[in-house]
């Protein structure tokens, strides 16, 4: 099936009472759930005629295979999970949205103790894997995500082919302490609070934060299946302003503290209340060398919330680089971005909130001096080919 089969139009918005009411919402435990546990412990959903089943869920695996058999309705998702999907690379294949994005930042790479001695100690990353004197193990949480791509990045930045010079498992993100507690795993990307956890066990520590690859990135989004907005357009918006009031609460002084406390408790993430607070709140403790320690954004006026096409366009540019999709997929990378990325839903909703229209985004700086901008797409080919480590 060709790809231009599975891009539809996004539905159109509506006034009215929401076609569904009750809708059951799944999550990771991370820090970053932070918008759904807000929602449902202040009940937002019911000023838009909504009630919110949160449901943990186990790994992305999990999350994607309930979204796929209509378990879940929608869920806090991998940006890069979504767009997987949508190209049939990330499981079985289906047509999927993204509703909003909600949050930028707050993810890490962390190391062992020994490999962040090496590191400090030669000041290059290829010579501190190279004393281990074997391949480094470096587990990520899901395939086409955010933190696969991240590493991949990273290492590229620091002359290392993540393909031929890194063994790379796939471990849960609430799982990643255990593993480096067990030993044979060298680090792990994955978001917070599980760095701060593994940081103050003693059992690695944080070298790079996410923003220090790409500042101001967007991190997880509300994913659902594009037949959930067609069949429940104004049920989506409901569930975006439901989000965009709980994201608007967490960037309030004071309230970050607060999330702290609940994301704290068993049902939702289960770390300790002090060690979600810091890094939610911006504090990272002493990092060796220079960071971009840009805290994790959940709101900034809208902001961080707007869906930009841009973003998606970037999974679909290093999927390419790293040889996961074909150049049809390059060539396509735009209209799949457009079909999945809910701009005109998004819209609608912040302009009911209240909330400005999003500006086009400016461009960033990554941390290998590579600009990823609105001309970037212009020509993704030779933006692809301009890497200098690549697939064949």
């Amino acid at each position: 099936m060709s790809t231009s089969s599975w891009l539809t139009p996004q539905a159109p918005t509506t006034g009215g009472a929401p076609e569904k009411r009750h809708l059951r919402v799944g999550f990771v435990a991370l820090s970053d759930a932070a918008p759904l546990i807000v929602a449902k412990r202040l009940e937002l959903g019911h000023e838009h005629g909504l009630t919110l089943e949160l449901s943990r869920e186990s790994s992305w695996a999990a999350i994607r295979d309930k979204l796929l058999t209509g378990e879940l309705d929608a869920a806090h998702s991998l940006y890069g999970l979504v767009y997987g999907v949508q190209l049939g690379i990330g499981g079985p294949r289906e047509a999927m949205a993204v509703l909003m994005v909600l949050n930028r930042n707050g993810q890490a790479i962390t190391v062992t103790p020994s490999l962040a001695d090496a590191m400090a100690q030669t000041g290059d990353v290829r010579s501190a894997l190279a004393s281990l004197g074997r391949k480094p193990v470096f587990a990520q949480t899901f395939p086409t995500g955010t933190h696969a791509m991240f590493l991949n990045y990273w290492f590229a930045a620091q002359g290392v082919d993540p393909l031929t010079e890194i063994s790379r498992i796939v471990i849960p993100p609430a799982h990643m302490v255990a593993a480096m507690d067990e030993g044979g795993l060298d680090g792990f990307c994955c978001g917070e609070p599980w760095h701060a956890v593994a940081q103050a066990r003693g059992l690695g520590r944080t070298v790079v934060v996410s923003s220090d690859i790409w500042p101001n990135h967007p991190e997880k989004v509300l994913a659902c299946r594009h037949d959930f907005v067609t069949r429940y357009p104004r049920t989506a918006q409901a569930l975006v302003r439901t989000l965009l009031s709980a994201c608007r609460w967490l960037d309030m002084p004071g309230h970050r503290a607060e999330a702290a406390g609940w994301l704290a408790e068993p049902a939702w993430v289960g770390a300790p209340r002090d060690l979600i607070a810091a890094r939610l709140l911006g504090d990272f403790g002493r990092l060796p060398g220079r960071h971009a320690l840009l805290p994790v954004s959940f709101f900034d006026d809208g902001a961080v919330n707007y869906p930009h096409p841009l973003d998606g366009i970037w999974f679909i540019a290093q999927y390419r680089r790293w040889a996961m999709v074909g150049d049809e997929a390059l060539a396509q990378a735009a209209q799949t971005a457009a079909a999945i990325n809910q701009t005109a839903l998004f819209e609608s909703a912040a302009r009911a909130e209240g909330l400005p229209a999003a500006a086009t985004p400016a461009g960033d700086v990554l941390c290998d001096g590579r600009v990823w901008a609105p001309g970037s797409v212009h020509d993704l080919r030779a933006y692809v080919d301009g890497y200098a480590i690549r697939a064949p």
